[in-house]
């Protein structure tokens, strides 16, 4: 398969790293905005909240209960680790694929909206509250829904699915 260029991949990962960011942090401003902290906004019933939460944690309020020192160098570090590998992939194993550059971009762009979250005010913003009758999953937002969005396109798009790779029997 034939490279994509430099520029193109690198058009490609910082549109949809920026339509990801603003969309993210533009839904958080009309939130904050408009919602009060613990405030539920029904918007489907039985289904689905408005609801503004803000979560110092990791994904779904992990690492919450951790000293702010230690959790910031935790986070910070995942974080860097994170986007290294998002990089490595996009030059080495997808250098082909414009589907998958933009799905790491999506990757790329839900965590730097969540890291300008916890810059600006110290914790991330959530919003988006989907339940079933008492089960609430935990309070989440644009830039998580963009990430699990990249990971689930990138599923399928797995580099040893392409045509390129030797295929070995065992």
């Amino acid at each position: 398969m034939t490279r994509i260029p430099f520029k193109q991949t690198c058009a490609i990962l910082l549109l949809s790293v920026g339509l990801v960011v603003f969309l993210d942090q533009y839904t958080k401003y009309i939130v904050v905005e408009t919602i009060r902290q613990g405030t539920v906004v029904p918007v489907i019933d039985g289904v689905f909240n408005l609801t503004l939460t803000y979560n110092k944690g990791a994904a779904f309020g992990m690492l919450s209960g951790v000293s702010d020192g230690l959790r910031q160098l935790l986070l910070g570090g995942v974080t860097a680790l994170a986007v290294c590998v998002v990089l490595y992939f996009l030059f080495y194993d997808y250098y082909h694929d414009r589907f998958a550059q933009m799905a790491l971009g999506f990757i790329l762009g839900g965590a730097a909206g969540n890291v300008l979250d916890r810059i600006r005010i110290g914790e991330v913003v959530d919003f988006l509250d989907v339940y079933y009758r008492n089960y609430h999953w935990p309070a989440f937002n644009v830039a998580d829904s963009a990430i699990c969005i990249g990971v689930v396109f990138l599923l399928f798009r797995s580099p040893a699915k392409r045509k390129d790779l030797p295929v070995t029997e065992q």
